[in-house]
């Protein structure tokens, strides 16, 4: 009987938790299965967009742009960020003090090594950005968005 119990209570956790990640999902725009974002994205793309992992730090080429343009979601195209909002922040990754406008990044609470965090997620298609912190330009909006380079592309205004 114990172990019927225990079995009942698995089922129920992980179907519970696989309702609220596709629940998650379905709140936005572009929603796209896991087999096809795989086969959309490279392999570093999509474990930073779909499995919420990190670049290695100073590993971006977007680190050093400093020309006129806008950084765009790389799974979907969304407009993000704007050269003029970028920073070095010293950390190694590209940083801004705020995204184009509050509609095209959405913001999910998270856990990072044990601390609570704010996630920064495409608003258009849910892809993992990054997180945002309290420590940036105290000049401007004192936020720091510390967003995965491979999450992004530049387009040069320009172009």
């Amino acid at each position: 009987m114990k172990n019927y119990l225990l079995l009942i209570l698995l089922v129920l956790a992980v179907s519970c938790n696989g309702n609220a990640q596709r629940d998650q999902e379905e709140k936005y725009p572009l929603t796209k299965s896991e087999a096809e974002w795989k086969a959309e994205l490279s392999p570093q793309e999509f474990q930073v967009l779909r499995k919420k992992g990190t670049e290695p730090a100073f590993s971006s080429e977007l680190n050093d742009i400093e020309e006129p343009g806008t950084f765009v979601c790389a799974a979907c195209g969304n407009a993000l960020y704007r050269t003029e909002n970028k920073f070095d922040s010293g950390t190694g990754w590209p940083s801004f003090d705020r995204p184009i406008d509050e509609d095209s990044v959405d913001y999910r609470p998270d856990k990072i090594n044990g601390y609570s965090a704010t996630e920064v997620v495409c608003a258009n298609c849910g892809g993992h950005l990054g997180h945002v912190f309290n420590d940036g330009p105290k000049e401007t909006t004192g936020k720091r968005h510390c967003i995965n380079g491979v999450a992004m592309d530049f387009i040069p205004d320009n172009e």
